[in-house]
């Protein structure tokens, strides 16, 4: 039985209680707030493994909130809820420390199997043990950024939309967010042609990544 304790922050009442109705019905424990204020201070008494919270609410907004998180609860995984899915709310959500992010509407299945690959993330972490494993956890935990990875290891340089058809997916705001991110960290790079390519950090992470494929199959 799943133990994770999870905190849902929406002002949306029907949203937010039909959100926490799914997760209890799948075994999570959860605690609601319906403002960024009653969770800051429902976080004085609990600490949550996941926290899923609404970008534009009344007072403080989700990216306020995102950095008091962080600061206060490094180890929370968060999962932003947005209204408007663009590449820029994506990098922004990324870049404030969103584990990874919701558009809505979204449907019931799209809500679990996002819980349950940032929740991933955590079990990783726990199982981390060689000097290389802290570089890979993010990439691996995530199967989006993990197949951007393995396919560039196995093309070597791909435009943006021969990356979406190699993984089958046409939303490409997510995409660009995985991009971003693999950006970011220094593991792939995109050249004057706009070609993406592995960076030689990005090729190391690759050996990583099949010896952590590896210890989670075993």
């Amino acid at each position: 039985m799943k133990t994770e304790t999870i905190m849902v922050i929406d002002d949306d009442q029907d949203l937010r209680e039909s959100i926490v109705e799914i997760l209890e019905d799948n075994g999570y424990t959860v605690t609601a707030c319906a403002t960024a204020e009653a969770a800051l201070q429902a976080l004085e008494d609990v600490t949550p493994r996941l926290v899923l919270v609404d970008n534009m609410m009344p007072g403080m907004g989700g990216m306020a909130l995102l950095p008091l998180l962080k600061k206060d609860h490094p180890a929370t995984k968060i999962i932003m809820i947005t209204a408007f899915s663009t590449v820029d709310n994506a990098v922004a959500a990324m870049r404030g420390g969103a584990d990874d992010y919701l558009s809505k509407p979204f449907k019931r299945d799209d809500l679990l199997m996002a819980v349950r690959r940032v929740l991933k993330i955590l079990k990783f972490e726990q199982q981390a043990t060689e000097p290389c494993m802290d570089e890979a956890l993010t990439c691996l935990s995530n199967p989006i950024r993990r197949q951007i990875l393995t396919a560039l290891s196995a093309n070597g340089e791909m435009r943006f939309m021969d990356i979406t058809r190699a993984l089958g997916i046409s939303d490409h705001t997510k995409v660009n967010f995985h991009l971003e991110n693999l950006k970011t960290n220094n593991l792939i790079g995109r050249n004057r042609e706009k070609t993406y390519r592995l960076t030689p950090q990005g090729e190391k992470i690759i050996d990583c990544l099949h010896l952590l494929s590896k210890r989670i199959a075993s």
